[in-house]
Formats: structure tokens, C-alpha cells, sequence
């Protein structure tokens, strides 16, 4: 199968990457993430979480965020909103595109935002019609793609449903989240299978979670199926607070740096995208998860992937 020529990468660390970080983090800190990882080339940028800050604290803070981040040309920079509320908070805010969240697991969907599926699409509806009218393009996630924590295997047929909904209602994009990183190549390839049947490759885009170390090899299968656009999170950083064990997002070096060396264009510069996810991860007190950022820590390592 023929590879994209070019991937566009949606940088998910200031937000699902730091929304699980159990200390506080400095505004300052967070500030500087975005600048560095704007420096480095990525474009996309997830800046903010507008939910409760009762059920997620560290994203309380998401509305001084935005009014202070350095805004860099070309750089789209989002957030997450649950409701029209969140909706709303992130509009005054200053978000340039939205994503609203859903699940393929009905029990995942239940202990996440407290309603089935069908329930939280509906709640959807006033976002979406809202976005419409301030022109604010709006993203979809479904959790849950290729397994649940409390349901185990998902069938590639909710996900189509849920997919299509969200589409329907007027995402330009779903993000397909492999979110307790239990897929295999074989699992997305069958689930890719079931949602090209209906859907576009331009309408989807992967959220891998490397729990099981399949996230990079999954990544290729959704090139190989035509998906362009890739969620990461510098340095590793991430997980999810309603799945136990889950551990984090696939790091945003190393899929560049799987990119570059099959030739796939990115922008990103990937010495700085280091650069910054060292910064973060210093800032909280643990080590990059990043295996390139470890592997070029060390001198007999070179930066150019063979």
C-alpha cells in the first residue's frame, strides 16, 4: 500500500498528556511547553481541557492558559469541551477548534462522563450548533477503539457507528483512540477494514496508547491504510484516569522520528522536539518516556534515523 507523502501530527501533551500528572504544574511550565513544541514545527497543538476542574484539576487553569500562551504563526491551538458550557469557556478563551469526546464502549461511556453513548452524543447537538454559528471547526475522539477496561474487545462495528455519528453532526475528523493500548496491527488493521468500507481516510485519524509497546507498529498500519493524521504527546506523556494501567500516549519523537525515516514529511524539527519534551518532563520530576529521546541522550547515538 502506498504511504502519505505527508502527516500532519496532533500534539495531545498539554493537554491529555498533563491532565493525569498527579502534582500541579505551574502555568509558567505549561506556557513554555507550548512555545517550545510550536518552535519545534508542530501545528497542532491540544492546549486545554474546558471540563469541570473537579473531575480533572490540572486542566483548571486552561482559561489563563489560553489568554496567556504566545500565539505562533500557522500553529492551531485547541481544546477539549465536553458541553456547551465548556463550549463556551473555550470560545472566550480564544480556542481556534474545539473536540467534543465519545465512547465505543458503553460501560467506558458510562464511567467517563456518567451517560451511555447515545445520551452523549446528544449532548453534542447544542456544541456542534454553536461551533456552526461561531465558525469553530470541531473534532471528535471515540475511546475505546480496540478494547475497553471494563468490556474487553470492542467490535469495529460500534466504533463505525459512532464514528459516522460524530461525523454526521458535523466533525470535520475523528481521532480513533486506541485508548488502554491494547491493539495489535492485526486489531486496527480489521477495525481500519471496517471504517473505510463507509468512511474516508481523511475523515480518521489514530490516538495510540503504547501500553503493550504496539502503538509505533499500529501507527503504520493506519499509514498503510491512508490515514494522515497521527495523535502523539511529547515525551510520552499521558494516560487515562478512567483505565487503570493504561499508560501514555505514543511519544510524538518517536513517531517522528518512525516518520523521517520512512521519508514521510512532517515539519518537525526533531532535535527541538526533544528539547521539549526534556523540559517537561524535568519540570515534573521523571524521565522522558521517549525511547528516541533517551537513545540521543546517550553520544554514540546520532539524530538522523538510518
Amino acid at each position: 500500500m502506498t504511504l502519505p507523502q505527508q502527516v500532519r501530527i496532533v500534539e495531545v501533551g498539554p493537554r491529555d498528556g498533563l491532565q493525569n500528572e498527579p502534582g500541579t504544574i505551574p502555568v509558567a511550565s505549561k506556557l513554555q511547553l507550548l512555545d517550545d513544541l510550536a518552535a519545534a514545527g508542530l501545528q497542532v497543538l491540544e492546549a486545554g481541557s474546558f471540563v469541570n476542574p473537579k473531575w480533572v484539576p490540572q486542566m483548571a487553569d486552561s482559561e489563563i492558559v489560553f489568554q496567556k500562551l504566545r500565539r505562533h504563526p500557522g500553529v492551531r491551538y485547541t481544546a477539549l469541551t465536553p458541553n456547551l458550557q465548556g463550549f463556551e469557556r473555550a470560545l472566550a478563551a480564544g480556542a481556534d477548534e474545539v473536540a467534543v469526546f465519545a465512547a465505543a464502549s458503553e460501560s467506558f461511556s458510562r464511567k467517563n462522563i456518567n451517560c451511555d453513548i447515545g445520551e452523549s452524543l446528544k449532548r453534542f447537538e447544542a456544541v456542534m450548533a454553536a461551533a456552526r454559528d461561531h465558525q469553530i471547526p470541531v473534532r471528535g475522539y471515540v475511546s475505546c477503539v480496540l478494547g475497553c477496561p471494563y468490556e474487553g474487545p470492542i467490535a469495529p462495528e460500534a466504533v463505525a457507528g459512532v464514528s459516522a455519528a460524530l461525523l454526521d453532526m458535523g466533525c470535520y475528523e475523528v481521532s480513533l483512540g486506541d485508548t488502554i493500548g491494547t491493539g495489535t496491527p492485526g486489531s486496527m488493521a480489521t477495525l481500519l477494514e471496517t471504517l473505510l468500507a463507509c468512511l474516508q481516510p481523511e475523515q480518521l485519524a489514530v490516538h495510540c496508547h503504547d501500553t503493550y509497546g504496539q502503538a509505533l507498529a499500529n501507527i503504520l498500519v493506519a499509514l498503510q491504510h491512508g490515514i494522515a493524521t497521527v495523535d502523539a504527546s511529547v515525551a510520552g506523556l499521558g494516560g487515562c484516569p478512567y483505565a487503570s494501567g493504561a499508560t501514555g500516549n505514543v511519544a510524538t519523537e518517536d513517531v517522528v522520528y518512525m516518520l523521517d525515516g520512512l521519508g514521510i514529511e512532517t515539519g518537525i524539527d526533531l532535535v527541538r522536539l526533544v528539547h521539549a519534551g526534556n523540559a517537561i518532563s524535568s519540570t515534573i520530576g521523571r524521565s522522558s518516556q521517549s525511547r528516541v529521546a533517551r537513545a540521543l541522550g546517550n553520544p554514540l547515538q546520532t539524530a538522523a534515523p538510518a
